[in-house]
């Protein structure tokens, strides 16, 4: 499960009910200002050093009508994870220098053969030393909480130096500065901002205002056209424009873990299971296709699931279930700590390559422990959705709650599978 972190609604983000009639009316205001994305507001990314990256950058801009000087071919590993410093010279920089030449673009399309992760920094040996000396102080205090006849106020004080000590050694550890490379680039346009842990989202509905550290100005749309396989990838990318034409058919499938109630959510876990459920009914309100909702712990088994179009559940750890049979266009979205670790290893059965490598055309998931609170909310994310007017990258964006975090968005950021 999730390690135990609760979200602090107060000081993190407050989280709005969606309703029907709210998400009309943030949808007319989003329509009056132009916000639906178009194929010239994209930069495509793609590794020079990869001949299919960049045959396969070329066959999205063709089939979106990009403008062929919408590209920035780059020269860097195709390894999943790439070094912090390697990251900074072969991708950022480059990516930099061609947004700042082209104001207009507002979303970044990453394609196969672009690094998922960009690691935490390696750590110098002065840097190294000061963290092993850490460590025996924490072992030191850790012997001495063992004793017996320790007085209250002493084993307190004790207490509190070791979480002060646990808390510095994370820090220059500098483990929290790993992160989902799209959710780094994401903020090129940034001047400045915190690399340690999650910033808060200023698209993102659910955040107060005056908590956001970041404006809109500084955020780019990303989202990658990635997989196993570039045959995978090709898919991808055709099954959206075919089931952009036709509309997408099918079932939703939304696989919570408690029945749906009345009580007030005292968890992130809660909150994000009934999120399940009203995501659920919006869709089904939506007319837009059949819904069936499952509000036991038991997941949907092989076979439950025939003409999955639309899925949305958890829990299941790096462990997908094959219980799906994927129309083409779908969308697969499974809450679990670990799902987008990898997309290419052998034998991984991390639910979104398992959903790529059966079907989908779009996925999301972490690089790492995002933490509940740091999923897209489903009711906002199938909310615009199925309203139609928005693309997937947009409808990702405003469900997202953190950037230079651990979330990443598979698929063609145009597509719009229930478009008017």
């Amino acid at each position: 499960m999730f390690p135990n972190r609760r979200p602090h609604y107060r000081h993190q983000f407050f989280l709005y009910s969606v309703s029907i009639i709210f998400t009309a009316a943030v949808l007319f205001g989003l329509r009056g200002i132009g916000f639906a994305l178009e194929p010239d507001e994209i930069l495509v990314v793609a590794n020079n050093d990869r001949p299919e990256s960049v045959a396969l950058a070329k066959y999205y801009m063709e089939r979106r009508k990009v403008p062929s000087g919408n590209i920035v071919l780059l020269k860097t590993n195709a390894l999943e994870t790439i070094p912090r410093i390697d990251y900074d010279q072969q991708i950022a920089a480059p990516v930099r220098s061609a947004v700042s030449n082209r104001p207009h673009i507002r979303c970044l399309l990453l394609v196969y053969g672009i690094p998922l992760k960009v690691a935490a920094p390696i750590l110098t040996a002065a840097e190294k030393e000061k963290v092993r000396s850490l460590q025996q102080e924490q072992r030191n205090i850790d012997a001495m909480l063992k004793s017996e006849g320790l007085k209250a106020a002493n084993r307190q004080s004790l207490e509190d130096e070791l979480k002060r000590i646990k808390n510095e050694i994370g820090s220059r550890k500098k483990t929290a500065q790993l992160a989902a490379l799209d959710s780094e680039i994401a903020l090129i346009r940034a001047s400045e901002y915190p690399l340690s842990g999650r910033v808060p989202n200023p698209y993102f509905l659910g955040h107060k205002s005056h908590e956001n550290r970041l404006k809109k100005k500084d955020v780019l749309m990303v989202s990658r056209i990635d997989g196993p396989t570039p045959g995978i990838v090709r898919r991808i990318i055709d099954d959206a424009l075919k089931a952009e034409a036709a509309g997408l058919k099918g079932t939703a499938y939304f696989d919570a873990r408690w029945p749906d109630n009345d009580q007030r959510a005292r968890s992130g876990y809660q909150y994000y299971d009934k999120s399940i459920h009203k995501a659920a009914g919006i869709v089904k309100k939506s007319g837009r296709m059949p819904v069936v909702v499952d509000g036991s712990e038991r997941l949907f088994q092989k076979g439950e699931c025939p003409e999955a179009a639309l899925y949305c559940g958890w829990y299941s750890l790096a462990k997908y279930v094959d219980a799906f049979e994927w129309q083409p266009g779908a969308i697969g979205f499974h809450i679990a700590s670990a799902e987008c670790t990898t997309l290419k290893k052998a034998g991984s059965q991390v639910w979104c390559k398992k959903m790529l490598e059966n079907g989908v055309a779009a996925t999301i998931g972490p690089v790492g422990e995002p933490y509940v609170d740091g999923f897209p909310l489903p009711e906002v994310f199938f909310s615009f959705l199925v309203d139609g007017y928005l693309t997937l990258a947009e409808c990702y964006l405003i469900s997202l709650p953190y950037l230079s975090w651990k979330m990443i968005l598979v698929g063609d950021p145009l597509y719009r599978p229930f478009k008017p």
